[in-house]
């Protein structure tokens, strides 16, 4: 049985979010949850929102016992960027992209034996 939570237009690059979303994936929901409490990074606060909402569909929707959860995989995909002009000299202009993610985060539940 799975649960997952999907984040879509988040306002991070996708490569920042990866960095963590590699960091979290296969880990027990309790150290992915420490590990993305405590990073650095604008994607680890994404990451987060959608790692507890994925445990609170699991638990809620799925009645799974949450200690034995943990992260099947935790993907970040491209979303759309969001143009925008900026005004540059003689009276050209640049086009400044900025942009955004898709977070997908899966948990499971553990066997017995695993």
């Amino acid at each position: 049985m799975e649960a997952k939570a999907i984040a879509k237009w988040v306002r991070v690059s996708p490569d920042r979010a990866r960095l963590v979303a590699r960091e979290i994936a296969g880990k027990p929901v309790d150290e992915a949850l420490l590990i993305v409490q405590f990073a650095k990074s604008k994607g680890a606060r994404a990451l987060r929102k959608a790692l507890e909402s994925a445990v609170a569909n699991a638990e809620h929707n799925y009645e799974m016992d949450v200690d034995r959860l943990y992260v099947k995989e935790a993907r970040v995909d491209k979303g759309p960027f969001l143009k925008r002009m900026k005004p540059r000299s003689r009276g050209r202009a640049d086009i400044i992209r900025r942009p955004t993610s898709h977070i997908t985060v899966v948990v499971a539940e553990r066997e017995e034996g695993d």
